[in-house]
């Protein structure tokens, strides 16, 4: 069984992020998995670079493989949906995640929040972050991490291109699989209710009293989830 980890939006180096939950699996249970590079986050060079060309790259990461079970962060989610239905896909695993459904957006998910993450337009098609210096980001997105998990998560927020954000999804990959919704109930990105709101359309959910970064802040938390899947 191969596992494949697809990071969320504004951020770049998957293998970093799922570095600490990757070792306590591949240690306890001896899993080995990866992260998914996303070539709107500017990580693998071709021609689209928006949420089709994300899709299209899990598509292939999954043709190399026999089954797999892929875990989505945040954005990752929406990458899910619009790859769609692969036979090598034995579950999935979301995490303060989205199950859109067709024809929804990234940004339209965004907008239903009381207190959206501000993101703005830096050109060449590309979005970022906006008005988040370290501290204020530590604080909204990682706080309960520890000021070096902070310090370093800074380092790797990314551009991402625009087309991430409008392109309407043509499929709903999450249909039909098994499916665990792990609900971080202390983020401070992604409200709880929201998160409620896309786990009602997974098989299960169980909830961690965590920040928006489980697989970082609490790794033992993560694995254990995913080894009873993936064993």
């Amino acid at each position: 069984m191969d596992l494949i980890f697809v990071h969320g939006a504004l951020v770049r180096d998957g293998e970093w992020w799922w570095r600490p939950t990757a070792r306590l699996l591949e240690e306890r249970t001896g899993i080995r998995s990866r992260a998914l590079a996303l070539p709107s986050c500017g990580e693998q060079h071709e021609g689209a670079r928006g949420l089709v060309a994300d899709a299209a790259a899990l598509r292939r990461a999954l043709d190399d493989v026999d089954r797999a079970v892929v875990v989505g962060h945040s954005y990752g989610g929406t990458v899910i949906t619009e790859a769609g239905h692969h036979p090598a896909i034995a579950h999935l695993v979301l995490i303060s995640s989205y199950l859109p459904e067709v024809g929804t957006t990234q940004a339209s998910i965004l907008a239903d929040e009381p207190d959206p993450v501000a993101i703005a337009p830096v050109g060449d098609g590309s979005l970022a972050l906006d008005g988040y210096d370290e501290a204020a980001f530590g604080a909204r997105f990682l706080q309960d991490g520890t000021p070096e998990q902070q310090r370093e998560a800074f380092a790797r927020l990314a551009r991402q291109h625009v087309e991430s954000f409008v392109t309407p999804t043509t499929q709903a990959g999450w249909q039909g699989v098994d499916s665990t919704y792990l609900v971080c109930a202390d983020d401070r990105s992604t409200t709880p209710a929201l998160q409620r709101t896309h786990a009602a359309r997974a098989t299960r959910a169980m909830e961690l009293p965590t920040g928006h970064h489980p697989f970082l802040t609490r790794p033992d938390l993560v694995a254990e989830a995913v080894a009873e899947l993936a064993g």
